[in-house]
């Protein structure tokens, strides 16, 4: 079985979709067939890796997902492309069971033909999100080493333990990721404290550093790792790849 990484934070500008591509890229890497899923509506995720977003969502269309199942430039890296349609960004968010149930049922199937399946959610904790969640094996939360790192974070825990509660109950908690990292700045040694004492072993020891290659890359269509292979963004992310492998 793949093991499906939700990648989650219900505050924007994070790194939350950075995560999600260069992880996606650094396990394809590491020879590992993953599938990156864009949920986001603004398709960063589709676009960040030099693909184009599709006129109609694949997971709410009544064709099978392997048939909208795409190859990137990266070896063992594919993608189902996210869409900008309004009806069907209403459809994935409007919570309709049955929506919901179609939604469960693409992600659940074709997977075994993967190793590891991460999904980019919207920021939010909304029907997409909650969705995203039931559907995975773990949530992987990126937190940005600033003063609003701990905001809004009890809603988001909350709706993942709900999740978790709900049967079949396979959900857990993949991890935290401290994203944005400045060690020139005394404010983010005191984030990391307070994150690390609060969250325990769950935080990643790896720590993603505020690098320009890293905000550069998706401009170019292509992670990090790819675009600037021996930049510290890279490095980071590579470094996280490994800490994710660790834990299966």
């Amino acid at each position: 079985m793949a093991r499906i990484l939700c990648i989650a934070n219900q505050k924007g500008g994070v790194g939350k979709t950075t995560t999600a591509i260069n992880l996606a890229a650094g396990l394809a890497m590491a020879e590992m067939r993953t599938l990156l899923v864009d949920l986001d509506p603004q398709c960063n995720a589709t676009t960040g890796i030099g693909l184009q977003p599709t006129d109609r969502h694949p997971l709410v269309s009544d064709r099978p997902l392997g048939d909208s199942i795409l190859e990137t430039a990266t070896e063992n890296l594919f993608l189902v492309p996210g869409s900008r349609s309004f009806e069907d960004v209403e459809r994935l968010a409007g919570g309709e069971k049955s929506t919901s149930t179609v939604l469960q049922g693409h992600l659940a199937s074709g997977m075994n033909q993967f190793d590891y399946v991460l999904i980019d959610c919207p920021p939010s904790v909304g029907a997409i999100t909650q969705t995203a969640l039931a559907a995975s094996t773990e949530v992987l939360m990126p937190i940005q080493a600033e003063y609003f790192a701990m905001e809004g974070l009890t809603q988001m825990i909350r709706v993942i333990r709900d999740v978790m509660r709900r049967p079949p109950g396979k959900l857990e908690f993949g991890g935290i990721v401290l994203t944005m990292y400045d060690p020139t700045l005394e404010l983010t040694h005191e984030v990391e404290q307070e994150v690390r004492e609060f969250f325990g072993d769950i935080v990643f020891d790896t720590v993603v550093p505020r690098d320009h290659w890293v905000s550069e890359a998706p401009s170019f269509g292509q992670s990090v790792i790819t675009h600037a292979p021996r930049s510290r963004g890279a490095r980071a992310h590579m470094e996280l790849c490994m800490e994710v492998l660790d834990r299966d």
